[in-house]
């Protein structure tokens, strides 16, 4: 999979990516990241990539002319690719997105900085806008390491085992069930007896309870998205009535 970068802080998405799983897909081939800085775009003295917003107020803009030029010079080397600006005005970034954007084979993201960029250039050149979430970042690099991030685990081959990400959390709608390893015991805390019984029907239900039930304690709104089956809603129940006094 190959992913277009347009930053003024290329070492901050490249350093960042260089490490884990994604920097060994990396190094394996698996996943390409190209930067593209507006500032070498700049035709003056300073290399001026921000402009003050018209009807003024605080702040500044990415300069049109700049921020334009890098998004052409970045279609053109990945001419498939669709324009997706993170910002805190987006569509919420979920699992069901990921897998989306994990259909592709290139990505452009556009990272705002100062006050973000003119409404035009999202006109003109943005395919979607993504957002991490209800706040706000000084830049849109960190929400582009964690969208490279959570879609490349998905290119086939980067994780260690295919069923990694099938059983990360939202993969199905829910959230992860816990998870234990050595040692048995930690501060008068112990694994499960079930974990430990070697019987992987039992464990595969146990799982799967507390997906459900650490779901409905977390974040129940989850669950009122959720069609459940009648194995399913019998192990919620169950998992109420264990959980509560």
């Amino acid at each position: 999979m190959k992913w277009g970068v347009i930053t003024l802080f290329p070492t901050m998405v490249a350093d960042a990516l260089a490490h884990g799983v994604i920097g060994k897909a990396i190094q394996r081939g698996l996943v390409a990241i190209i930067t593209f800085n507006p500032r070498v775009h700049a035709t003056d003295l300073h290399q001026t990539v921000d402009d003050r917003p018209f009807g003024g107020g605080p702040g500044m803009l990415m300069k049109v002319e700049t921020l334009r030029t890098s998004i052409a010079e970045a279609k053109k080397a990945l001419p498939e690719a669709a324009v997706v600006y993170l910002s805190p005005q987006g569509e919420p970034l979920t699992q069901a997105v990921v897998r989306e954007i994990a259909e592709r084979s290139e990505i452009i993201l556009v990272c705002g900085r100062y006050e973000g960029i003119d409404e035009r250039v999202i006109e003109l050149d943005v395919d979607h806008e993504i957002s991490l979430g209800d706040f706000v970042l000084s830049g849109g690099e960190p929400a582009a390491i964690a969208v490279v991030d959570a879609v490349s685990r998905l290119v086939p081959g980067v994780l260690g085992h295919a069923s990694s990400a099938i059983e990360d959390s939202f993969s199905d709608g829910l959230l992860d069930c816990p998870h234990y390893t050595r040692p048995e015991e930690i501060a008068g805390l112990k694994v499960p007896d079930v974990l430990l019984s070697g019987h992987h029907g039992d464990i595969a239900r146990w799982r799967r309870k507390q997906a459900l039930g650490r779901t409905w304690l977390r974040r129940s709104e989850i669950l009122e998205k959720q069609e459940l089956s009648d194995e399913d809603q019998l192990l919620l129940d169950e998992f109420i009535r264990e959980t509560k006094p």
